[in-house]
């Protein structure tokens, strides 16, 4: 009786290990599931931003009059929705009904570092391989972390290892678009600052390369590496290529 007992144990231990191992193996799949689905919204976010943007221009209103206002960032900087009072006003917000109608979503949990925050809209970068040497409107998520950036590029069609880089190591300013796509307060897109004639540049050898023309592809969305920060990480996504 003894030696079934303790068969029995020996039984229930092993059965107990398999179904810590199984439990041990789906947890980690599902954290890379859900990590693709953390990135697969951040791109559905950011193309609604961009559908938004260029119905905005189809409707011949000014490049430099897009607004991006909205209640629910955690600063003015953008403007006051309530303040669009004329339907001319209306139609060049982003987030209005009468504009770009575009729904303002919070960035998904889990994928930025405690430094974070809210979307990004600068007009300050020359994105490599789009548009001219202008620079371009951007959505951008600051502050991600690194298993994210690896994915959104995987999914973007752009080097996971080494990451992009974003090269330089001055600072935004009045005037002044620094070395880093992540522009800062004194950057965001509003009615004082727009587009920056001289703008920041990315280094293009890091980005996925031609091979019939042994440049960058057109790299309309990837996470980057700023070297400001120290070597913090962003992902952008160009609303509109100049």
């Amino acid at each position: 009786m003894l030696f079934m007992i303790l068969i029995a144990v020996v039984l229930i231990g092993l059965l107990t290990a398999a179904i810590m191992s199984t439990s041990t193996t789906d947890g980690a799949n599902i954290d890379k599931e859900t990590l693709v689905i953390r990135a697969s919204e951040v791109q559905r976010t950011a193309s609604e931003f961009e559908r938004a943007v260029l119905f905005i221009v189809s409707n011949r209103k000014s490049e430099v009059d897009i607004r991006f206002a909205h209640p629910a960032f955690s600063h003015t900087d953008y403007g006051d929705l309530a303040d669009a009072d004329t339907l001319e006003e209306q139609q060049v917000q982003v987030f209005h009904t009468n504009g770009g109608g575009a729904s303002f979503r919070k960035p998904p949990p889990d994928i930025q570092t405690t430094t974070g925050g809210d979307w990004e809209f600068y007009g300050g970068t020359a994105i490599p391989g789009v548009g001219t040497d202008k620079a371009d409107l951007v959505a951008v998520l600051p502050n991600v972390s690194q298993q994210f950036c690896n994915k959104i590029n995987e999914l973007s069609g752009q080097p996971v290892t080494p990451t992009p880089e974003d090269t330089g190591s001055t600072a935004a300013g009045v005037g002044t678009a620094g070395d880093c796509v992540n522009f800062g307060a004194l950057g965001r897109f509003d009615a004082t600052q727009q587009f920056y004639t001289i703008p920041n540049t990315m280094d293009a050898t890091t980005f996925a390369q031609d091979s019939n023309t042994s440049a960058a592809r057109a790299a309309l969305q990837a996470c980057v590496k700023c070297d400001i920060g120290p070597n913090a990480l962003h992902f952008y996504h160009v609303l509109l290529a100049r």
